[in-house]
């Protein structure tokens, strides 16, 4: 089923409307075979608008690389979970180069403080990252200009601007509405400047309406 072409998609967002039917486990594959450019390790960046499926993919494609490494699941770091509350939407990068990027750079484990949304503050407990043939980085700016030469793979997930407003406010409320629009005007700015999209090795529907099997199956935007 990997790379077949199948019937319209698109949900009359401009986007093509050729959908490309592509398996997890043969962009694993590829992502192995890559070389690593961040010391020793395949640094692999899921990026993309809030609410567009990132982290679902992210998660799959973490699935299918334990599936092809014996059971050993590549470290997952989720941008998110970076950030210094809704200011911090693109300034929280420092954190990740001095906790993670940098001590994987020099073959070394990192490990970073969660921040809690609940508490507004950084959890004391770390969270480790082994160094490991895999990193996939999960978030809003992960595939940014500044560390595009230290990528294995860049990848980009979209989805139309109702629907993701809909699924994050599904998620966590309607209260969060006035910030998620801040939000949302910060992300398209930063898409716009940073060019993200157009230097994704891989752009992926985050809405598809093509009936498949999601949990091993994506559908890549040609």
């Amino acid at each position: 089923m990997a790379g077949d072409v199948e019937e319209t998609s698109g949900h009359g967002t401009g986007r093509s409307s050729v959908a490309v039917v592509e398996a997890y486990a043969e962009l694993g594959r590829r992502v192995l075979a890559d070389p690593a450019r961040l010391g020793p390790t395949r640094l692999v960046a899921v990026d993309g608008p809030s609410g567009a499926g990132k982290s679902r993919f992210a998660a799959r494609l973490a699935d299918a690389l334990a599936e092809l490494t014996g059971g050993v699941r590549p470290p997952v770091v989720h941008t998110d979970d970076l950030l210094d509350g809704w200011e911090d939407q693109l300034s929280f990068w420092p954190r990740l180069e001095e906790w993670v990027l940098g001590p994987l750079r020099a073959g070394r484990p990192g490990a970073y403080r969660r921040y809690s949304w609940v508490r507004r503050a950084f959890l004391p407990r770390p969270v480790p990252v082994p160094v490991a043939p895999v990193l996939i980085v999960e978030g809003v700016s992960a595939a940014r200009a500044a560390v595009r030469p230290e990528l294995t793979r860049a990848i980009f997930v979209s989805a139309p601007g109702p629907l993701r407003l809909a699924r994050a406010v599904a998620r966590d409320g309607p209260e969060i509405l006035p910030e998620l629009r801040r939000w949302h005007a910060g992300e398209r700015a930063h898409f716009a400047a940073d060019r993200t999209a157009g230097h994704a090795d891989l752009r992926v529907d985050g809405a598809p309406d093509l009936p498949h099997d999601a949990d091993r199956y994506y559908l890549r935007i040609p």
